[in-house]
């Protein structure tokens, strides 16, 4: 059986350049929001992972499977249609977290937003602090 190839992994792409590449203007300006946002929260550089994600810190997991990879702490990702926040699952604070977070509808792995001023951005930093600690006490780190 071959080993599984990752989808996702860190690459050496410009986060900057990616978000050039952002069609729209206010999604664009919302990705430098976020870049911001996430840099200050997590102190991590921000790194491309795969073609479309943009990435801060990262951990190894490994499944009962015996699937394992690297995957970034958190990140986001701004698409066409909505703007993809990568936060943990798992997590029994996180739905309350979300509570107070503002516009939003989530996945099992995501919470996608229309645009940064739809949410509370000290909301989602406790967020996203609450997913590092959480992933690096699931994972170790």
């Amino acid at each position: 059986m071959a080993k599984y190839e990752a989808k996702m992994k860190e690459t050496e792409s410009s986060v900057i350049e990616f978000i050039e590449t952002v069609d729209s203007p206010k999604k664009r300006e919302d990705a430098y929001k976020l870049l911001e946002i996430f840099s200050e929260a997590t102190g991590y550089e921000a790194k491309m992972w795969g073609p479309s994600i943009i990435g801060f810190g990262s951990y190894h997991y490994k499944y009962a499977t015996g699937h394992e990879g690297d995957a970034p702490l958190v990140g986001f990702s701004p698409r066409k249609a909505k703007i993809s926040l990568y936060v943990t699952t798992g997590d029994s604070e996180r739905d309350a977290i979300l509570e107070k977070i503002g516009k939003h509808t989530s996945g099992k792995a995501c919470v996608y937003i229309n645009k940064v001023t739809d949410i509370d951005v000290e909301v989602l930093k406790e967020l996203i602090n609450r997913s590092i600690t959480f992933l690096q006490e699931t994972y170790g780190s």
